[in-house]
């Protein structure tokens, strides 16, 4: 049975009266530590805070030592911000810990909700890293990573770790609606945690605003290009540096062209082999990878930026070839999105979120084969026509019915009418 797809009118949803929603906002606090999460809260927030809802209300869950990052909300209606011990630091014990600290934080969060005019209350936990165990409330999750399930020798590999992932699953089974961004990865929710398929939504995710191509066709200029020293032609590695990903095979990759030599078809302006910028490096993974490409021989492709506001990283990609997303798991697929919203062409692993992503928007290989990721870097830095074709779906992507935050807000929002119940 294939999971429900939410394609509602906005007109429909903002005419139904709001529930109160209590949310987990912790990823938006430490970025750094969930940078899909955090996006995926502050485009959901932003969204709800441009067109807020006769009856909906707000109950938000903080770390205690850290700033609170949604007072710029200020049309939100929230009625409670309740301070939760810094449980991160707990390390592997934080994920059997959470669910129980979670469900005494929610408490009493809904009562009266229909005397401010909600429809009804509902808990929306952003990833199955944040779920309440034993609650009152329907429980909608917002499933964004499936690599725990995946790979779980890597994830969960301590007694600690493997209980907590057993309980996750349990109370990902247990929800009233569990929301992913693509069909390929409602049928992996299906495989690998057994969640029903009648509880599974699909809404699909869009761009950050900062991601979204200049309806123009300009391309402005990105002062990060000569700032980084990067040549006139390179490609954007936009991803995070953990398991997830396969660097590895990128290396391997870059070394198997450089060894190949040079073609002769090439422009003598442009590098070879094809330079690859790595965004959001931290000093420990640059040095880490520096050691690696080294190995390799490849170091003088690499070259590193720190992590860059949206802004900044969406003028990055907008003028690069294409971006790089040689993955292991991916359930989200933010980066493409956003690399595509810009205008640019895409060379992915075909995992999980991804192909149904990318589509005719770039180039897909089989993760962990470092041949034909090599054919995909040779065939998109040296082929014009093909990347001309390539750039062209992407901006058709971007222009013609675009998505945006506004459309998955709504969408959820009915996922709220639809599971929310009503408290006394």
């Amino acid at each position: 049975m294939a999971a429900t797809v939410c394609r509602s009118s906005a007109t429909t949803v903002r005419a139904a009266p709001g529930v109160r929603v209590i949310l987990d906002v912790r990823p938006l606090q430490d970025p750094e530590r969930a940078p899909i999460a955090a996006a995926y809260l502050g485009g959901l927030l932003g969204a709800y805070n441009a067109a807020p809802l006769t009856g909906e209300s707000f109950a938000l869950l903080l770390r205690s030592d850290l700033d609170d990052p949604t007072v710029p909300y200020g049309r939100l209606d929230v009625v409670g911000r309740r301070l939760l011990p810094p449980t991160s630091r707990l390390r592997s014990i934080a994920q059997t810990v959470d669910p129980f600290l979670l469900r005494g934080a929610s408490m009493g969060a809904a009562w009266r909700a229909e005397r401010g005019g909600a429809k009804g209350a509902v808990y929306h936990a952003v990833g199955a890293g944040t779920l309440p165990i034993g609650s009152s409330l329907p429980v909608v999750v917002s499933v964004l990573d499936l690599a725990p399930w995946e790979s779980p020798g890597v994830f969960a590999a301590t007694p600690g770790t493997r209980f907590g992932q057993r309980l996750r699953g349990q109370l990902l089974r247990r929800a009233a609606a569990v929301i992913v961004g693509t069909e390929a990865v409602a049928r992996d929710l299906r495989r690998l945690v057994h969640v029903r398929s009648e509880r599974i939504r699909v809404v699909p995710l869009a761009p950050r605003s900062s991601f979204t191509m200049d309806r123009s066709g300009g391309l402005e200029d990105s002062g990060d290009i000569v700032h980084l020293g990067l040549p006139s032609r390179y490609l954007v590695y936009p991803g995070r540096y953990d398991a997830r990903q396969d660097l590895g095979t990128l290396l391997r990759a870059l070394a198997d062209l450089t060894t190949a030599g040079r073609p002769s078809e090439l422009p003598a302006a442009v590098p070879w082999p094809p330079r690859v910028l790595l965004v959001g490096v931290s000093p420990d993974d640059r040095a880490a990878l520096a050691r690696s490409a080294a190995r390799y021989g490849v170091g003088s492709a690499l070259a590193y930026a720190p992590a860059l506001s949206p802004t900044r990283l969406a003028g990055l990609l907008r003028h690069a070839r294409a971006a790089l997303l040689p993955v292991r798991s991916d359930s989200a697929g933010l980066s493409a999105i956003e690399t595509i919203a810009c205008g640019t062409p895409v060379i992915a692993s075909a995992v999980g979120a991804l192909p149904e992503i990318v589509g005719t928007a770039g180039l897909l290989v089989e993760p962990r084969d470092p041949a034909r990721l090599a054919a995909a870097l040779r065939t998109i830095w040296l082929d014009d026509r093909l990347h001309g074709r390539l750039a062209a779906a992407a901006r058709a992507r971007a222009t013609v019915e675009p998505r945006t935050w506004r459309d998955v807000a709504d969408e959820t929002r009915e996922i709220y009418g639809q599971v929310g119940i009503a408290r006394a």
